[in-house]
């Protein structure tokens, strides 16, 4: 499937406080902490990435709160 779902831009944010160091471990992706929750924002090339850190996510056993596709200038759709 080519097209603007293939990759993109996304913020997850998860029911835990983790340090910026973290940012290796979930593929680059920024890491911003706040009181009870961290922010992760950052750029998959495919769906499948997407779910891969997702799954990494669900395999530390953190709560997931949500996820946020970020508009992409330029793409229609």
């Amino acid at each position: 499937m080519d097209g603007p779902l293939t990759g993109g831009t996304y913020e997850i944010v998860i029911s835990a406080v983790l340090e910026r160091d973290w940012s290796k471990w979930f593929d680059g992706f920024a890491v911003e902490a706040a009181a009870q929750t961290t922010l992760l924002r950052g750029t998959v090339t495919d769906q499948a990435a997407l779910h891969g850190v997702l799954a990494q996510i669900r395999d530390l056993g953190i709560p997931i709160l949500y996820v946020r596709r970020l508009e992409t200038p330029g793409l229609d759709g």
